[in-house]
């Protein structure tokens, strides 16, 4: 990739983590005019709307089969619908940045339903330190001790609860995608096109029920709709694509650690919202605690960081459809240039490049468990050989 071309991507890159972090900002401002179940079919429609028009221009087909439709039907609740709800409603009770900081424990949620129903994940004592910060960190940034007495404070425990529950629902909803949609032949937008579809339509069905409440149009509550739903579902999704494209999921899926950076900076600046010391103290063992999990720390220190292109030659394109445009994966595995374990590197970038239905198309990203996992046991196994050519004997 050129020089005006990283940039480009890297342009994108800073946008979408201001969309995404910017998300629960909108959030606030559409509940002044709209109760939450109104926010969430707003932001669905428009969300769909937008992922249509590609749909469209590329003519691409629709999924096929009651079966598949089936699994994107429970996806859509998964991974919008009930998430959503949450969120908004969680909302009304807590800041706007509150909201940001829970959403960035996607990973960990993510980790931990994949260690309940998963047979093949394992808990190490990598995964269980991180697990233990991040808890940590959690438990921080609620302060139960600081929550007033009073119906205020039960609301505001329970809306953080939500917030836990929205996340939950996010690695629920990426182990399902990955244990049925894996091997389907669809692309990430026409996914992710049918999911938000089908998001809009229960949506929809539930309006009439208990999204009755009166709505008090404004420019801004109309404004942050329209952000909300048509750039942060819709066209950051695509954006999304392209920067995993360009630079791959590792190092795409790091937009995780900047949203609630942005949230609670949009929030402090917009909305006027307290910040207490104990809110970015929690982020920050939150995020720690999931690249802990994640065994990132010890690439850090090594200085490779992960996803990161190290030289601008590319060799065969490695896209499972064989484009041309398509970058060679990162140089992340220790053994890539070693005989004999360049093509099986290939062969897990290839399996990787398909997991990635399992990023989150909400507000963050997340890149499926077992992918990663092959991801990084393919680099130790590199890293043998390479010691071994090195010092034989």
């Amino acid at each position: 990739m050129d020089g005006a071309g990283s940039r480009f991507v890297a342009v994108r890159f800073a946008l979408l983590a201001l969309v995404w972090g910017a998300s629960f900002l909108f959030i606030k401002v559409a509940l002044e005019g709209l109760s939450p179940v109104q926010v969430v079919f707003g932001r669905l429609a428009c969300g769909a709307a937008v992922l249509l028009v590609p749909m469209l221009a590329a003519r691409r087909r629709w999924p096929r089969g009651v079966r598949v439709w089936g699994h994107l039907t429970v996806i859509a609740v998964l991974l919008c619908v009930a998430p959503f709800l949450l969120f908004a409603w969680a909302g009304q009770y807590i800041p706007s940045g509150l909201s940001s900081i829970y959403n960035a424990t996607t990973p960990i949620t993510t980790l931990l339903v994949s260690l309940a129903v998963l047979p093949d994940e394992r808990l190490t004592r990598t995964r269980t330190a991180g697990l233990v910060v991040a808890a940590a960190g959690v438990l921080l940034v609620a302060a139960p001790w600081t929550a007033p007495a009073g119906a205020g404070g039960s609301r505001s425990l329970l809306a953080q609860g939500a917030c836990l529950a929205a996340t939950t629902c996010y690695g629920l909803a990426f182990v399902y995608s990955r244990r049925f949609l894996r091997d389907t032949p669809y692309d990430p937008t026409t996914i992710a096109a049918a999911q938000v579809t089908i998001a809009a339509v229960v949506t929809a069905a539930l309006v009439p029920f208990v999204g009755t409440t009166p709505v008090r149009w404004s420019l801004p509550v109309v404004a942050s709709m329209i952000a909300l739903g048509g750039i942060g579902t819709g066209v950051a999704y695509i954006w999304n694509t392209r920067i995993i494209q360009a630079w791959g999921a590792t190092l795409a899926s790091t937009v995780t650690y900047l949203t609630p950076v942005v949230g609670v900076s949009l929030g402090i600046v917009v909305l006027d919202e307290p910040v207490h010391w104990h809110g970015p103290v929690g982020a920050m063992l939150v995020i720690l605690g999931i690249l802990t999990s994640q065994n990132r720390l010890g690439r850090f220190r090594r200085g490779a960081v992960p996803g990161l292109p190290t030289s601008p030659t590319r060799e065969e394109p490695y896209g499972k459809d064989g484009r041309d445009d398509a970058e060679r994966p990162e140089p992340d595995r220790a053994g890539e240039h070693v005989p004999g374990v360049r093509a099986a590197g290939r062969e897990a970038a290839q399996r990787l490049d398909r997991d990635r239905d399992g990023l989150v198309r909400g507000e963050s990203p997340e890149i499926g468990r077992e992918a990663l996992h092959r991801y990084e046991r393919g680099g130790e196994v590199g890293q043998e050989q390479r010691d071994e050519a090195e010092h034989p004997g």
